[in-house]
This record gives C-alpha cells, structure tokens and sequence, in this order.
C-alpha cells in the first residue's frame, strides 16, 4: 500500500494526543506508588477498560481475526475459553487481591506482594528468594510479549505506509516509549481507556460495513461456503486436544502482571462489579467483531491459500479499512490497531520496570532510595526492556500471535496457580510460592521444546496443573504459617472498609 497523506495526518495526531497525556501526567508522578500503580485511584470505567485493552493487544485485532481467516470457526475455540476466563478472573480474583494488597503492607508489585503475603522479608528465611523468582520470570516473558506487540506494531505501518519492517518498527517503538516513560500508570491506565474506546469502535464498524459491502449476511455465508464449507464447521479439523487447548487460553487470565494490577489500582473493591460489567461487556462484543472480521475476510478475500488476496492473514482488518472506507476514516480505524498495541506494551513496559525498580534495585541493591531516585530508575528501566525487546522483534517471520500464545502461557502457568492460592488458601507458604513459580514457568519453556501426542497440547495447561500440585505439595511438607501471616489471612477474610479513617478493620468492629 502506498503512503496516504490523511491517513498519516491522522496517526499523527493520535500520536501526538497521547504523548501529551504523558505529559500531563509527568506532572502529577511524584513517587514509586504514583508510578507504578496510579496511587490506587482508578474508576471503575478506566478500569475496565484499560484492563481489557492491556489484555487484548494487537491479538484482538490482528492475531485472532488472522487465525479465523486461515481456520475458520474452528477458532471459535479460543475466545470462547478467554471470556470465561477473563470472567472468573473479574468475579473470583478482583476484590480479593485489591483488599488484600493493601492489607498487606500496601504492596505495589506483584513480587512485593508475595513477599509481603508471606513476610519473607521479616522472617529467618528472609533470602529474597520469592521476590527474585517472581521478578525474574516477569521480566523473561514480559520480554516476549512486548515483542510481540511491536511486531504487530510494524505489520500495521509497514502495510499501511510501505515502510521498511525495521523502521515501522523502530517509530512504534520509540512513540510508545516515550509517554509510557513521562507518565507511568496514569498515562498508561487513562491512554488505554481511550485506546479501548478506539478498539471496540474499530472491531463493530468494519465487519457491518463489510458484510453490507457483501450484500447482506446470507450472502456472506455463501460466499465463504463456495469458498470452502469447512470454514463454518467449528469442529472441522480439530481434536479434543486441539479445543481443550484453545479453552485453556482462559486460565492464562488469573496470572497475567498487567491485567491483575488494575484490579490492585481500582479506588475501592466497591466498584469492582461495575468494572467487571464493563470490561464484560466490552470484551465479548470486542471479541466477536474480531472473529467476524477474520470470518467475513473469508468472503471478501477468497480465504487463505494460494487464491488468496492476503499474503499474510493477520492483515485482513487492515486492507478492509483500506478497502471499505475513505482515507480519513481509514486512518481513525487503523489507530485502533496502534491503540491496541500501545496499550499492551505501555502496561508491560510498566510493570517490568516496576519489576526491576522495586523487586531488584530497592529489594536488593538500595533499601534506603529517595521516591524520586526510583521514579527515574523506572523510567530508564522502560527505556531499557523496550530496546531488548524490539531487538528480538526485529525478525520480520514472527508472528503476534506466536509470540502472545507463549507468554500468556509462561505468565498463566508461573503466576496463576500462585495468585489464586496465594489469597484464597490459608495453608499455603512462601516455598509453596516459589515451587508453583519455578515449576509453572518451566514447564511452559520445556513443554514448548516437544511435540505430538500429549504435547500437542497447549503448554499452559500442564503448567497450570503441575504448578498448583508443586503448591499444595511443599506447602504441606513445610511447617505451618506463622500465627501474623494465618492472623492477616483471616483478617482479610473478614475485613470491610471504613470510609471515615480510610482503612480496613473487622466487620465486627
């Protein structure tokens, strides 16, 4: 596609917009809390909808709607087991983990509060073990999931403008670098509303228009069925282990940093049904109009193979924009998809930088550092895994959605089972902790190196399982918790929160 001057101007402006939110913000960042978790002030729409936009990425756009137009409905799979995941994370997760982050000693980090969940940092066996184990596998697969997302960066302006895939890359890189650095969780939680909104209007507007552009839904579905009629079988050339494995995708949900930590930065666990309503909604109508933007590009395009008009399927929702409408329109409805992929890596970003200021430079290196010391150890720590990941995008055959299936596995199997027995378990230890991280985490990276028979199946599942198991097993074998940590467990169970002095006490107080 050759370079369109209204189609620029207006990815220009997108980005200009966002970079003064980072501005703007910048003002308001005054220590590490501010930073990394917004001083725990989000709404229950901002919320909502900067968690779904940090989940869905460029997936959402260009990974799902790519894998609907290569496979058809037997894709279908796949969103159906991330909205119940997505679901049970907002219903079971939420609440719990806002209350008791700041029950326990107002942790900011998921590494900081796992040491604080189990005051590894008070007691004997205070080695740092489980805040270096938990950061360390933050950073490895945060590493391949922001790669991921710059590729799908470079898809989208290499496509639409004709640039070279290193340079599209590289100006992604640097735009979403520079806001996330200025303005930390505020720039990105409010950046990621808006870019939400972007999305899901982007995802309802093109699939109508290309189905009216078809002459109506029946004739839509003929058209693929000429095409081929396995495309509207949602069982055809799968397997039990094929569906088990795409329904799996939604257990990745309960372990993913820069999803959970929106539910840490909500204002009040009161508000969290509203958000959960929300961000409900916007993902399962977000969800089908990806799924029907690869489905309809069956129709328009010839599906894929050697007839097809697409050399590569995770550009169908970018021709259709430049099919279907003028160029203006089409530039608002291509920044969907930089939206979505600025607003998965500025939350990634974060949280690793969050990851290396607070769980590796103040927990290890310097206790004693001023707030604003580590506001800008952040910033340079954002700077710093951006460039390493981009590197590793700079492979233009990398695929988004091969790059998000491995790091939603490595973060659901090391850091799922932990956060759900971590606040619904009483029993459970720190060595509990650190064995469901190590054992979930490799069991992903070692899975990934065999296949055929059982591991075909997708690596997050037996990751899930044997990190749960590595739980209950260690933690059964290791002494009982100290009475503080059974004490605040129970607390939590039974605390409410008191609006007059601003904290949690005893429902029977």
């Amino acid at each position: 596609m050759n370079l369109d001057l209204p189609t620029l101007i207006t990815f220009v402006i997108y980005i200009i917009g966002m970079l003064i939110f980072g501005v703007i913000f910048y003002r308001t960042t005054t220590n590490l809390s501010d930073y990394v978790l917004g001083g725990r002030k989000l709404n229950s729409w901002v919320t909502a909808l900067s968690a779904g936009a940090s989940d869905m990425s460029a997936f959402m756009i260009l990974g799902l709607p790519g894998a609907v137009y290569l496979s058809g409905m037997s894709e279908l799979w796949l969103p159906v087991g991330l909205t119940i995941g997505a679901y049970l994370n907002w219903q079971f997760l939420a609440k719990r983990l806002r209350r008791y982050t700041e029950i326990a000693g107002n942790a900011i980090t998921l590494p900081d509060f796992l040491e604080k969940r189990f005051y590894d940092n008070t007691t004997a066996m205070h080695t740092k073990i489980l805040r270096i184990v938990s950061a360390f596998f933050i950073l490895l697969f945060f590493t391949f999931y922001t790669s991921s997302g710059l590729v799908g960066g470079a898809l989208l302006f290499s496509s639409t403008f004709g640039w070279e895939y290193q340079t599209a890359l590289w100006i992604g890189a640097i735009v979403i670098i520079s806001y996330t650095f200025l303005g930390g969780f505020l720039a990105v939680s409010y950046t990621d509303f808006i870019q939400g909104v972007i999305m899901f209007l982007g995802l309802i507007i093109v699939p109508i228009v290309a189905v009216m552009e078809l002459g109506g839904w029946n004739d839509t579905v003929s058209a693929i069925s000429e095409v081929d009629p396995v495309y509207l079988d949602a069982f055809a050339g799968t397997s039990a282990i094929a569906i088990i494995s795409l329904l799996a995708w939604g257990l990745g949900y309960f372990g993913q940093p820069h999803i959970i930590t929106r539910f840490m930065a909500i204002r009040s666990e009161k508000e969290i049904p509203a958000a959960r309503a929300i961000g409900m909604t916007w993902m399962t109508f977000g969800l089908l109009g990806a799924i029907f933007v690869g489905f309809i590009g069956i129709a328009y395009f010839g599906g894929a193979g050697p007839g097809s008009a697409l050399a590569d399927e995770e550009t169908v929702y970018i021709f259709f924009t430049q099919i279907l409408f003028n160029p203006l329109v089409a530039g608002i409805l291509l920044a969907a998809i930089l939206a979505a992929i600025m607003s998965t890596i500025d939350s990634q970003l974060l949280v690793s930088s969050s990851a290396l200021t607070e769980d590796f430079y103040r927990g290890l290196l310097k206790p004693t550092a001023s707030s604003r010391e580590l506001v800008w150890v952040g910033r340079f720590g954002v700077v710093g895994i951006a460039l390493i990941a981009t590197f590793l995008a700079m492979d233009p055959e990398s695929t988004v959605l091969e790059l998000v299936e491995y790091a939603w596995a490595g973060f659901g199997a090391a850091f799922g089972p932990v956060m759900l027995f971590s606040v619904f378990w009483r029993r459970m230890t720190a060595w509990g902790a650190i064995a469901g991280i190590i054992t979930g985490g490799l069991t992903v990276i070692v899975w990934n190196f065999f296949e055929g028979g059982l591991f075909d199946l997708y690596e997050l599942l037996p990751g899930f399982i044997f990190g749960s198991l590595a739980i209950i097993i260690v933690s059964l074998l290791n002494q009982r918790p100290a009475d503080r940590i059974l004490d605040e467990f129970d607390f939590v169970d039974n605390a409410k929160y008191d609006e007059e002095n601003k904290m949690y006490v005893r429902k029977d107080s």
